[in-house]
């Protein structure tokens, strides 16, 4: 009876840790629009370039998802800033530390892989390296968020092993891109959504 208390004690007490440790300023709504953001991006690739095949045709690929992607990234750390606006206090500070150290090293492996494959015309294997590291930022900061985020991070690893190893995929067809970042970020968006925040609770 003590054994089985003592258990249930300490599950109690991993859960109200979790909860303290998931960061709230993640927006499901941001996440979404992104996701909706990339597939309408992948229209536009379908309807410009749909299989990049020249240097040409690589160039206009990067500046349509690096328009995405920084499109993106205005909703979802705009979406943080506000939040960080109507919140104070060390616990706030901290989160925004954790996170920042967590996430930071899979995106400056991002930018300086992206750049060097640019630099080499390696452009089939941005795809797949994008997709390897989004899994990693997420298996980093699987602590601030909802749990079922790791299966998304599952999902991209697995979409980046088939990037880089099948040879009958196109990884830079139209819709590699709306598939990987459009459903990954609608699916991360709709389980920060369904998952309690803390602002929420404190109502």
């Amino acid at each position: 009876m003590q054994l089985r208390q003592a258990m249930a004690d300490l599950a109690e007490v991993r859960g109200r840790l979790a909860t303290v440790q998931r960061f709230d300023g993640y927006s499901g709504g941001a996440a979404i629009a992104s996701g909706f953001v990339a597939i309408l991006a992948g229209g536009v690739q379908y309807a410009t370039v749909p299989h990049p095949a020249s240097a040409s045709d690589d160039h206009t690929y990067l500046a349509l998802w690096f328009g995405c992607l920084a499109i993106a990234l205005v909703f979802n750390y705009g979406a943080i800033l506000a939040w960080r606006a109507r919140r104070r206090g060390r616990q706030a500070d901290a989160q925004m530390r954790t996170v920042g150290m967590s996430i930071l090293p899979a995106i400056a492996a991002g930018a300086i892989i992206t750049l060097a494959l640019v630099m080499r015309g390696l452009f089939d294997l941005l795809p797949g390296m994008w997709c390897a590291a989004y899994a990693l930022g997420l298996f980093s900061s699987r602590a601030m968020v909802p749990r079922d985020v790791v299966y998304v991070a599952v999902a991209f690893g697995a979409l980046a092993t088939a990037l880089f190893l099948l040879p009958g995929i196109d990884p830079l067809s139209w819709w590699v891109m709306p598939l990987a970042f459009g459903g990954g970020q609608i699916a991360i968006g709709a389980i920060v959504r369904a998952q309690p925040s803390a602002d929420r609770d404190a109502r």
